[in-house]
């Protein structure tokens, strides 16, 4: 899932500066070798955790957030690691849930108790049972500490190449994520096996919690069967969400099994409470958030910090909070827009090229639309026999300064200099309402004026958003009949 590759690199150099550490697993009870200790973990997590926020960005929904928190917290309590019989370090660790500003449909989870899931998840469950389900999901990886695990079985060939990763984001200056997905495609099967045996054993745990919790788990089955269409609309290939999950065919009929097994035990777990949850989750941003900055017409446009800068044809953008990446299609170079921390461009290009390793070919002042900059052209050995050069403009703009910077290999620069320079000195200032004033769709809980096929009840749709995924987010059909008053969850601009 989103973030499992910053945990895998961190972990890597916790297990071989600390060593591995005989442990408890507070589901089994039993003792056996870990990565790391759970102190450490905690360490990971809360390490990790600041990553993650300044990647992905937190959706500033206070009520919403206090929601999941409090649900979470419901479904810890009945975790292994809130048992009288478990041991005080694990009882005593406090867990953090947290919705990220994110339309990717996704929920993960950090060694140490921090918990996340994407307002992406959230506008595709249907239910508190539901989100009590993944909830329970996600505490159950690390309750049976399975990061833990997994760096302990890491072998030097993966290393080796999680090395070389983290060696890209020291060179390129872009997340380890973008590395892997960009080259280390090969790292992601790597993860595959071991983690489908994780995630089993986590639905097994996750339903228990909720049904201890008093949900009613089987209605997770058919959010698991959304999981399955999402990952046909993909071409039969399966979505990020489903990378390192068993089938979701698989977990559908098996959490409808689970779910009935634990309902035996248990007794009394009937908690659905759609209302609840709906009325919680209506005016989500659905989609693309546009006001933290989007692509249209051959250009970049950010509202909320008011600058755009054109994009190159043949390049894909990566916006992110904390920085917006674009990579050549033949990824060959790539250009990277960050903030600098400096309060000035000519101290953020001091600072800069004051770094060990770094030849300075060229340096200047200029200005790019009115906007005061410093450029940099730099090179810097990245192995034995590639040498990476690098132009950065350092741009002041209503008292922020920006860091843009240009990478490719020394020997194609002469090819991307213009490209480069076409971004750089095309940033300025964003003036025009209509893309100022840009607005999110946002999710409308509606009632069904009409018993109906889905599609026929169906309003005109924002761009970019189908009948078919509308009628998957809401677990249905669009061909089936829906009863009047039945609630809908509906994209509206």
């Amino acid at each position: 899932m989103m973030g499992r590759y910053y945990l895998v690199l961190i972990a890597i150099l916790v297990v071989f500066a600390e060593g591995c550490a005989v442990s408890t697993n507070p589901v089994s009870g039993r003792r056996r070798l870990y990565g790391y200790t759970w102190a450490e973990e905690r360490r990971i997590g809360r390490e990790a955790d600041q990553i993650i926020v300044a990647q992905y960005g937190l959706y500033e929904d206070s009520t919403l957030t206090a929601y999941v928190d409090s649900l979470g917290q419901v479904i810890l309590a009945h975790s292994h690691l809130r048992r009288p019989n478990t041991p005080k370090a694990f009882r005593e660790t406090p867990f953090v849930f947290r919705v990220l500003d994110s339309p990717v449909v996704n929920a993960f989870a950090l060694p140490g108790g921090y918990i996340y899931v994407t307002r992406g998840l959230l506008a595709h469950l249907n239910s508190e049972a539901q989100l009590a389900v993944v909830l329970g999901h996600e505490i159950a990886h690390v309750a049976a500490r399975h990061a833990s695990q997994r760096a302990f079985e890491l072998q030097l060939g993966q290393i080796a190449l999680l090395g070389g990763a983290m060696l890209g984001q020291e060179v390129l200056g872009v997340s380890a994520e973008n590395v892997l997905q960009l080259g280390g495609i090969v790292a992601q099967l790597l993860f595959l096996k071991y983690s489908r045996d994780d995630e089993r054993e986590s639905d097994r745990l996750g339903v228990e919690y909720a049904v201890r919790a008093g949900y009613d788990a089987a209605e997770a089955a058919a959010f698991f069967h959304s999981l399955k269409r999402l990952s046909e609309q993909h071409g039969a290939r399966l979505p990020s969400f489903l990378s390192t999950h068993p089938d979701p065919g698989e977990r559908e009929q098996t959490i409808r099994m689970l779910a009935a097994r634990w309902k035996q035990q248990v007794g009394s777990a009937n908690q659905v409470n759609q209302a609840t949850y709906y009325a919680r989750i209506e005016g989500l941003v659905l989609g693309d958030d546009p006001r933290q900055g989007y692509v249209a017409d051959g250009a970049f446009y950010h509202p909320t910090l008011r600058f755009w800068f054109p994009v190159p044809a043949d390049y894909r953008v990566v916006n992110q909070p904390s920085q917006v990446v674009l990579v050549d299609r033949e990824q060959q170079a790539m250009l990277v827009l960050t903030l600098a921390t400096q309060p000035s461009a000519t101290e953020a290009a001091q600072a800069w090229a004051a770094q060990e390793a770094l030849t300075i070919l060229n340096q200047g002042n200029d200005h790019v639309n009115g906007l005061p900059a410093v450029y940099v052209l730099a090179e810097k050995q990245a192995s034995e026999n590639q040498t990476v050069r690098v132009l950065q403009y350092f741009i002041e703009h209503e008292e922020r300064v920006y860091s843009l910077a240009g990478f490719t290999q020394a020997a194609l620069y002469a090819r991307y200099e213009p490209v480069f320079l076409q971004v750089m000195r095309g940033f300025a200032p964003l003036q025009d309402p209509e893309r100022l004033n840009v607005q999110p769709v946002r999710l409308k809980i509606q009632p069904a004026t009409r018993t109906a096929p889905l599609h026929a009840l169906l309003p005109a749709l924002p761009e970019a958003f189908t009948p078919e995924a509308v009628a998957i987010m809401n677990q249905m059909d669009l061909e089936a009949t829906v009863q009047v008053g039945t609630l809908l969850k509906l994209p509206r601009p």
